[in-house]
């Protein structure tokens, strides 16, 4: 799908299908234009009221001259749509543009006042929501389903004051939504076929593709670095774990910003076995892994001047004779002791060893991203990732990128007062606490092995993934995590 801008005035333009906004009844500039196009029938179709009034209603009118088709989206009332209403209303106008075989398209809807977002914030969310409505995963039917006709081409008619801005919204619109893209796209494929050395080599191919390094430490140089805590949740499987190192470099000898993502291929539980039921979406463990690297794909395509390093523990978490039980020891890469209590609480003890890792790239700040606790799912629901963090300023960064990016987390507390829950008999720190306040617990494990850095860390079991009719990968936290790398950029 190509996204272009449009300056021309309405009535002059050709194209298949022009999407225009009508606001307390009324059509807006574009509408107006284009009424006289049509021999005054769009005016007449709303005095008959036959758009509705509700916010995202639509109506298809034949067009006339170089219009073939005329799409009318209702925005309400309201003075001014907020960011998610205008994210609906886009999503509105292009499930009904799906259904008129136009193959392009040209919307004036950003004729909309949207509450603080301008022009080009707009046309980016756009992007977002035709990208989102576009994407398929159907690689392993023998019948894929037959996709809807939707537009090849979208052209945003705009002033020609802005249409610079908005072209350039638009080229890293795109690049997150390629990069979001490929994180469903990993986070979806089975894993029988996406497994730790598969996530490998889709690394390796995407740095041979935009140009990064790629490292793959394998398990004797894990166990040479002293990785006992990843190691531990690797032993139960038949597959080898893998630690992927993704370098992009655009600013020098900047300090970097460095991603790490939970890479758990399938999680059974471990020893600490899980039901049965929906244990097939437990392929989604690795999303943090795919998010991490949808980012770095994003970022590549964009090429801001930065530093990033992405890195993926990654391995399966299996039940076998060589499994780790309950109240096993292990020592970290940092040295400190673990004991543990549930190897059904695995993310973090791989990503425990990874965050140790990072401190050898002097970074100037680590995010990890895991799907780290099913207790965040029940604090926040699907709508934002849990964001914990011991630094104040980074937290409210990543707190003001995900609302730009229409992509939210919300802070959840990091204190002294949750650590005493982690306490053992037999180690210098249990990997679970008690039932109450799991994700935050799990946030204090972590904050463990950041003492060295700025660091946050987004629990995204809520909104990686989607059950039900709709099952599938979100390719969230992509768009978070791109817009707190570029804002970062110089």
């Amino acid at each position: 799908m190509q996204f272009s801008t449009k300056t021309s005035a309405p009535e002059k333009t050709r194209t298949a299908c022009a999407i225009v906004a009508v606001h307390k009844g009324k059509p807006l500039a574009a509408g107006q234009a284009l009424d006289g196009l049509l021999g005054g029938s769009l005016g007449a179709a709303l005095k008959r009221k036959d758009l509705g009034t509700k916010p995202g209603a639509t109506l298809l009118l034949p067009g006339a001259a170089g219009v073939e088709r005329v799409l009318l989206v209702s925005a309400g009332d309201a003075a001014a749509l907020s960011p998610k209403a205008w994210s609906d209303l886009c999503r509105s106008a292009l499930r009904a543009l799906q259904g008129t075989g136009a193959r392009q398209s040209t919307s004036w809807l950003a004729e909309l006042e949207v509450k603080g977002i301008d022009a080009a914030g707009k046309a980016a969310a756009l992007v977002a929501v035709a990208r989102e409505l576009a994407y398929r995963f159907d690689h392993h039917k023998s019948k894929p389903d037959p996709a809807p006709t939707g537009p090849e081409s979208i052209e945003i008619g705009c002033d020609r004051s802005e249409a610079q801005a908005i072209a350039r919204a638009l080229q890293t619109a795109q690049a997150i939504a390629d990069g979001a893209d490929f994180t469903r796209d990993l986070g979806n494929t089975p894993a029988n076929i996406c497994t730790p050395t598969y996530l490998a080599q889709a690394a390796r191919k995407m740095g041979k593709q935009f140009g990064l390094k790629v490292d793959v430490l394998e398990r004797k140089q894990m166990e040479a670095l002293k990785m006992g805590s990843l190691l531990s949740v690797a032993q139960g499987s038949e597959e080898p774990p893998k630690l992927i190192v993704v370098h992009y470099n655009g600013a020098g000898k900047e300090a970097p910003i460095v991603l790490v993502g939970k890479g758990i291929t399938f999680d059974t539980g471990g020893i600490s076995l899980k039901p049965a039921p929906d244990m097939d979406e437990m392929k989604f463990d690795m999303s943090g892994a795919a998010s991490v690297l949808g980012t770095l794909r994003a970022i590549a395509a964009v090429k801001p001047k930065v530093n990033v390093i992405g890195i993926v523990p990654t391995c399966e978490n299996m039940p076998s004779g060589k499994a780790t039980r309950p109240g096993d020891v292990v020592t970290s890469m940092s040295g400190q002791t673990i004991e543990i209590l549930n190897t059904d609480a695995e993310g973090r003890l791989i990503l425990c060893d990874a965050l140790t890792y990072a401190e050898r790239f002097k970074p100037a700040a680590v995010v990890d991203i895991a799907t780290l606790t099913g207790a965040c799912v029940v604090a926040l629901g699907h709508h934002h990732s849990g964001l914990f963090s011991t630094d104040d300023a980074l937290a409210d960064e990543l707190i003001a990128r995900g609302r730009e990016a229409q992509d939210t987390c919300w802070r959840m507390p990091v204190e002294d007062a949750y650590q005493d829950g982690l306490k053992s008999n037999f180690a210098d720190m249990a990997n679970v606490g008690g039932r109450a306040g799991g994700a935050i617990t799990a946030a204090c494990f972590l904050a463990r092995f950041t003492k060295a850095y700025p660091w946050a860390h987004l629990d995204i079991a809520g909104t990686s993934h989607r059950s039900g009719a709709a099952k599938g990968s979100t390719g969230r936290p992509v768009p978070l995590l791109t817009a707190f790398v570029l804002g970062r950029a110089k």
